[in-house]
């Protein structure tokens, strides 16, 4: 590496690194003689890098902690990872976070080059948080994926992607971008795909090879309010829909007895006097299992409704009563 200016910048980075580095080592990775690095190094230090050297037959150096430190050098990637934590702190429910996390990320576009200061611009620009949403597997994402659909979206050029479904289909997608939307734990690109005409929700770390064509398209209008509330609903017509049990149960038992031997899901029943009390709740909770919990209150009750929880329960104390047959007379 001739290139000295590069050179200590590269090392510099390497020696940001919380460790002690070899001579030796250190050299193999900038591709220069130890005589080079121990000239590199005393350039750092006279621009007010504190490096320290070790003694020793390879001359190990370390940046010394807990000192001033001139400002970190970051490379494209980590300049990256560092805009989507800090996006994400923005949107943290920890009082004081948001706003320090916001102070932060104009910060470090201040001191960004141009070049990768644009990157994180887009980046910020074409993404929202979306709160509540599913937490999902955690899958990871490229950065310079991330950047380039960022990119798209506020440059308004049509994207060429490969995509894999979640059955394991494979695809090539053209599409339109529109926003980028962080759960917490996803990734997911909101877009119009043109060659299917229709608007579609994206998994990032699905998407492969992304580029754009170059081609500017004029923004179609989104179906819902914004980017976040269209992911939302994408995700609510995953999940599977579930009849809803309107539930309605008289107990022969006093409202704290019920209470206590019922899950919390299902809500507390109102008194109706001492020893009596009444359930009346909503669940999506199966028949089988909202049935089960009503007999293990251990006391006497009658289901009001519905009539499917009255026919359930008739058939299990039947099963019930077969499974225990009148032992015999000693």
């Amino acid at each position: 590496m001739t290139d000295t200016p590069a050179r200590l910048l590269q090392l510099l980075s390497l020696l940001q690194t919380p460790r002690e580095w070899p001579g030796g080592e250190l050299a193999g990775r900038l591709g220069v003689s130890r005589r080079t690095v121990r000239r590199d190094i005393d350039r750092l230090r006279e621009l007010g890098y504190p490096v320290q050297a070790a003694r020793g037959a390879d001359g190990g150096y370390r940046l010394v902690a807990g000192k001033a430190m001139p400002p970190l050098v970051l490379d494209d990637e980590e300049a990256v990872a560092i805009a989507v934590g800090l996006r994400a702190g923005a949107g943290h429910a920890v009082d004081g976070v948001e706003e320090a996390s916001v102070r932060a990320l104009a910060k470090l576009e201040q001191v960004l080059p141009s070049r990768l200061r644009r990157r994180v611009a887009n980046l910020q620009a074409a993404t929202m948080p979306l709160s509540g949403a599913w937490r999902g597997d955690g899958a990871t994402v490229d950065p310079r994926t991330l950047t380039t659909l960022a990119s798209a979206v506020t440059g308004e050029e049509r994207l060429r992607f490969g995509y894999v479904s979640g059955d394991g289909t494979a695809t090539k997608r053209l599409a339109e971008p529109y926003r980028l939307v962080s759960t917490g734990r996803r990734w997911y690109l909101v877009a119009y795909d043109v060659e299917r005409g229709d608007w579609r929700t994206f998994r990032v770390d699905r998407i492969t090879e992304p580029f754009a064509t170059g081609a500017r398209f004029a923004p179609r209008e989104l179906p819902e309010a914004n980017a976040a509330e269209f992911v939302r609903a994408s995700m609510n017509r995953l999940r599977p829909v579930l009849p809803v049990l309107e539930i309605d149960v008289t107990f022969e038992a006093p409202a704290d007895f019920v209470t206590a031997r019922l899950p919390a899901s299902l809500g507390a029943p109102e008194p109706l006097g001492a020893d009596r009390c009444r359930l009346r709740t909503s669940c999506t909770d199966s028949l089988e299992w909202v049935g089960l919990r009503l007999a293990l209150v251990d006391c006497a009750f009658t289901v009001e409704g519905p009539p499917a929880m009255s026919a359930y329960l008739h058939d299990l104390g039947e099963r019930l009563i077969r499974a225990t047959p009148v032992a015999p007379d000693e």
